[in-house]
């Protein structure tokens, strides 16, 4: 089965909007946060999360705001910092009380 690329930028565009108005967004945002000073410190996991998060905030602003995964998805961007900052603050934890030992 072959899949027709314009058919699914049609579907996508229904969805979400012109790519053009969605990657205008998409853009102002990532230079918004880019040329924050507290950028650099972040990892790069942390740095990927935002910018996904941003990235179905355009998504929000220039299609249909009422589309599910696009919230859904917000909310597992950051769910898997959160994940990776628990696993670590419970390594620490572990580390300083059998660390002594």
């Amino acid at each position: 089965m072959t899949t027709n690329v314009n058919d699914m930028l049609a579907g996508r565009e229904s969805r979400y909007g012109s790519f053009q108005g969605h990657a205008k967004i998409a853009q102002d945002l990532k230079a918004v946060m880019h040329d924050r000073l507290g950028w650099d410190s972040l990892a790069p996991d942390q740095k990927e999360a935002l910018e996904m998060v941003q990235h179905k905030i355009a998504r929000i602003l220039n299609g249909d705001p009422n589309y599910i995964d696009n919230w859904v998805d917000i909310a597992g961007y950051s769910q898997l910092v959160v994940n990776r900052l628990e696993k670590e603050e419970n390594a620490a934890g572990a580390q300083a009380t059998y660390g002594g030992c």
